[in-house]
C-alpha cells in the first residue's frame, strides 16, 4: 500500500460521497446516469463546472487507465506535476467520452490532471492507504506533553502590572 497526497485522498472520499449521494438509498441508477450524462455533455461542449470532483464524477464511468503505476507516482503531489504526462496515462472511449476528455485536457489542464488522478484513486482504493488526517486522529496519540504544566503567571509577566514600577517613572 502506498500513501498519496492528503488532498487526493480527501478528493477521492468526496467523490465517493457525491456518487453515493447521487445514487441515493435505495440506489437509483436512472438519476445517476442522467447526472453523469449531463456532466459529460457539458464538459464535451467545452464548458462544465470548474471543480475537481465534478470533473472526476464525469470521468469515473468513462475513463480507462493505461498506467496505474505512473498514476500512483503522480498522486504523491497534488499541486505540481506535468498534466500531459497524466493525460497519456488514461483515455476515455466512445465519441462523447473522447470528446469530453479532449475538451477537459485542453481547457482545464491542471484541473483535469487532478480529476484524472482523483478518479483513478476512487476506482483503485485497494492500491493506496487513506491516511486519516482528522483532528480526532491527529490528537489520538497526543499525551499532552506540549501543554505547560505551570499555568500560573511568571514573575516577569506579573511584574509588568506591578504598581510599584509605575510610581518610579
Amino acid at each position: 500500500m502506498k500513501n498519496v497526497h492528503p488532498e487526493f485522498s480527501f478528493q477521492s472520499r468526496e467523490l465517493e460521497g457525491q456518487i453515493e449521494g447521487t445514487l441515493g438509498d435505495p440506489p437509483n441508477r436512472k438519476n445517476y446516469d442522467m447526472m453523469v450524462n449531463a456532466l459529460v455533455s457539458e464538459y464535451a461542449d467545452g464548458g462544465g463546472i470548474d471543480d475537481v470532483n465534478m470533473m472526476a464524477f464525469a470521468l469515473v464511468d468513462k475513463i480507462r487507465f493505461l498506467d496505474a503505476k505512473g498514476l500512483m507516482r503522480e498522486a504523491l503531489d497534488y499541486a505540481d506535476g506535468d498534466p500531459s504526462k497524466v493525460f497519456a496515462m488514461a483515455e476515455c472511449t466512445g465519441d462523447e467520452g473522447a470528446k469530453m476528455y479532449e475538451a477537459m485536457t485542453s481547457n482545464f489542464p491542471e484541473l483535469a490532471r487532478q480529476a484524472i488522478i482523483t478518479a483513478f484513486l476512487f476506482k483503485n482504493q485497494n492500491r493506496w492507504d487513506d491516511e486519516d488526517q482528522s483532528l480526532e486522529q491527529l490528537g489520538r496519540n497526543d499525551d499532552g506533553d506540549d501543554v505547560d504544566e505551570d499555568d500560573g503567571a511568571t514573575d516577569d509577566f506579573s511584574g509588568l502590572f506591578d504598581e510599584g514600577d509605575r510610581d518610579e517613572r
